[in-house]
């Protein structure tokens, strides 16, 4: 799977040792940045690897910031993306089961390692269940064909 990741200065740390799992586990991953500790703009790196989902470019992508919220909110404003905050293995579980999330956004000032590593897997090997969740995901994308512009 080809998964774009990117991170904000508060997160840079948790994005190198999440890069770092997925490429273990033989994935392709798109470093989209930040590339240090140093201050930047969640808003403009959620941009660039939700982009990449919105556009086609990748299956999916993790974007992670100290709280998760200001990425998770940036993301949801490209075409085609269902970002999912994500706290835990279950929400994780059900944002792609009902949800069909192609965004996981994680919040790396409020959880260790261990359960970031945990909600990953469990995102990227849960799927989609259709059914009911599929037309609420199709009224999902007419409401943003009715309110976004592109």
């Amino acid at each position: 799977m080809k998964i774009s990741i990117s991170s904000d200065h508060r997160g840079y740390r948790a994005k190198q040792r999440i890069a770092e799992m997925l490429r273990n586990a033989q994935h392709k991953v798109e470093d989209c940045g930040c590339d240090s500790a140093e201050s930047c703009d969640y808003p403009d790196m959620a941009k660039i690897a939700a982009g990449h989902v919105s556009k086609g470019e990748s299956d999916r992508a993790i974007l992670i910031c100290g709280t998760g919220l200001g990425m998770s909110i940036a993301a949801n404003k490209l075409r085609g993306v269902r970002a999912a905050l994500c706290h835990d293995e279950l929400t994780a579980q059900l944002s792609r089961k009902h949800n069909d999330a192609n965004v996981l956004c994680l919040p790396a000032d409020l959880i260790g390692d261990q359960l970031l590593f945990l909600i990953v897997n469990s995102w990227l090997e849960t799927k989609f269940e259709g059914g009911r969740h599929a037309r609420r995901i199709e009224k999902i994308a007419e409401i943003e064909k009715e309110n976004c512009p592109g």
